[in-house]
């Protein structure tokens, strides 16, 4: 990931923040197990700037798309504010196996960490953390179903466990796939599609949408995604 490379990846920039199409299969922070991780390489959208960008919120390591970045300690103050208020919009476009009942619905089920002897896993769990997901299909095939999910929460994991939880496992998704949805396509098929960041009182909310990963394209057009 070069900085031209990283930088042509923008999808908003202004004197606060910057908005970013996160690839797929980059961690966006260092984890236990080491590796390359997208903090590596933000030193090149520093842009003028004393200090690199960071976080403002989390993606998971196989999710692409909009990743929101502070630019200095009070911009990241703001948006940290912003999140933790549940005021920032995040829509995300999934394509899963299986068809629901209805066109749209809400998962209101609590999760939880389990600790593991290899690793962990997010868990459905009453004594969990409350966790809710809006969803609608967008789209359907023979065997898939192309969702937009609404995270009201903001837990790990969160839209791959809820919908596996209805029977609605993300194509690619190895942890909560129930060895079915990972044999459609090797890749989660999980993409953080748009943002919406309301930064300034007095002014429209910032909008970003990320396009769709070339890994997504066929399940997608499958369920009758055109590329407009």
């Amino acid at each position: 990931m070069t900085p031209d490379a990283l930088a042509a990846r923008l999808l908003y920039r202004d004197a606060m923040m910057l908005i970013l199409d996160k690839p797929a299969g980059l961690a966006a922070h260092a984890g236990p197990s080491g590796g390359t991780h997208l903090m590596q390489f933000l030193d090149g959208l520093r842009f003028g700037l004393p200090r690199a960008p960071e976080l403002a919120h989390r993606l998971d390591r196989d999710t692409a798309g909009c990743l929101v970045l502070g630019r200095h300690r009070k911009a990241l103050a703001r948006l940290g504010e912003l999140f933790a208020a549940g005021q920032v919009e995040k829509i995300y476009w999934a394509v899963v196996v299986g068809a629901p009942l209805g066109d749209a619905g809400v998962i209101d089920q609590p999760l939880k960490k389990l600790e593991r002897r290899h690793g962990w896993k997010m868990v459905v769990d009453p004594r969990g953390q409350p966790s809710v997901t809006e969803w609608r299909v967008l789209g359907r095939s023979e065997r898939l179903t192309w969702i937009e999910a609404r995270p009201r929460t903001g837990r790990t994991h969160q839209i791959r466990v809820h919908l596996a939880a209805i029977g609605l496992p993300i194509v690619g998704d190895s942890v909560y796939g129930h060895g079915t949805a990972d044999l459609v396509a090797p890749d989660l098929h999980l993409l953080a599609r748009t943002v919406t960041v309301p930064f300034h009182a007095h002014k429209p909310p910032v909008t970003a949408t990320a396009p769709v990963p070339g890994h997504m394209t066929a399940c997608l057009t499958a369920c009758g995604w055109t590329e407009s």
